[in-house]
């Protein structure tokens, strides 16, 4: 294996930093400056490496949610395992970085919402769709996000303690039910 040029260690350097401070303060809360400063490099390192801040925060909060395909799931437990691809994501290996960036940064940033919006219409949209009535697949998607961005905000944003208590067996206990009823807009 080949070790990673000096390009490319500061290109990671700089993405890593602007995760971390992104997820913190979001996009109006974190400088080039800042970046620069968390990354140990000179500012104009990270203009030359990502071009401008908004370059660099589409990187740093890029998405893939790999939401299973719900059509090949038991209709009875779609709720259960929209919760627990949830929970892996923002607990797994890669620990949600990017949506976490995106959940803090979006509230007060356009940019930020744009993002979210268009993740919400390429990922979550198309994932609902094939549960149910197609007519109704935006309803019933911006519900399944209500309830699990409303979670992430609770759990990995603000902390609330009795949130971030929850188990995950809990969570899902609480939670599948209502997206199980919300992803396939049936009453029960």
């Amino acid at each position: 294996m080949t070790k990673p040029t000096k390009s490319a260690r500061t290109r990671s350097a700089i993405l890593d930093a602007a995760q971390r401070l992104f997820a913190e303060h979001g996009y109006d809360g974190t400088t080039v400056r800042d970046i620069a400063a968390q990354a140990s490099i000179d500012p104009a390192m990270v203009i030359r490496y990502f071009g401008n801040k908004d370059e660099l925060f589409a990187q740093a909060a890029e998405i893939k949610l790999s939401l299973p395909d719900l059509r090949t799931v038991e209709a009875a437990t779609v709720g259960r395992v929209l919760i627990q691809h949830f929970l892996s994501v923002w607990e797994g290996a890669g620990s949600g970085k990017g949506m976490a960036i995106l959940l803090r940064s979006a509230t007060s940033n356009e940019y930020a919402a744009s993002k979210t919006r268009e993740i919400f219409a390429a990922q979550v949209m198309p994932a609902i769709a094939g549960l149910s009535n197609p007519a109704d697949a935006g309803r019933r998607a911006a519900l399944v996000s209500t309830q699990l961005l409303g979670l992430a905000l609770c759990r990995y944003v603000l902390k609330l303690p009795p949130v971030v208590a929850l188990s995950h067996d809990e969570i899902i206990e609480s939670v599948a039910p209502t997206l199980q009823r919300y992803a396939t807009g049936t009453q029960g």
